[in-house]
């Protein structure tokens, strides 16, 4: 997976019911600029595998390369979805040795109480340099880029 190509959308669902089939969902999520709706099917990747419920606060990634049918509300395919706190924030983007994102958007500062892990949740052992991560914060510089000392870091392992 390529963070890169995918568009970010921050909402509380609204509404969680069946999709076109028995194993795909359709999760409405109400954003600043109206409802979006998204299918989750078996594919979609839920970090930390929490139940999706109406009222939660999350953080929805689609391919944006993909067609979508013309309809409103909009509807696309979730890539991954995650759940966030008051005030927290989330990036998917690849992240070079500096630990700069790739399109110069958010450069990170790792500190000890940095959790660093795997999709799967184990330890990650090593540097996050060069590679697509998964980016949990609140705050930032107001510095080109904008620094953080994020509180997680999912490294995307393939």
């Amino acid at each position: 997976m390529n963070g890169s190509v995918y568009q970010k959308v921050v909402g509380v669902i609204q509404d969680i019911g069946r999709g076109n089939s028995c194993c795909t969902q359709l999760v409405s999520i109400r954003t600043n600029n109206g409802i979006i709706n998204f299918v989750v099917s078996g594919d979609t990747m839920v970090i930390d595998n929490v139940r999706l419920r109406r009222g939660m606060r999350v953080a929805a990634f689609y391919d944006k390369n993909l067609p979508v049918p013309a309809i409103f509300p909009p509807q696309y395919q979730a890539e991954l979805i995650t759940s966030l706190r008051r005030e927290q924030n989330v990036v998917w983007n690849y992240f070079d040795e500096t630990l700069t994102a790739e399109d110069n958007s958010l450069k990170l500062n790792v500190d000890a109480m940095t959790n660093i892990e795997t999709k799967n949740g184990q330890r990650f052992l090593c540097e996050p340099t060069n590679a697509e991560l998964l980016v949990y914060y609140t705050f930032t510089t107001f510095s080109i880029p904008p620094q953080t000392a994020p509180q997680r870091i999912i490294v995307m392992c393939e």
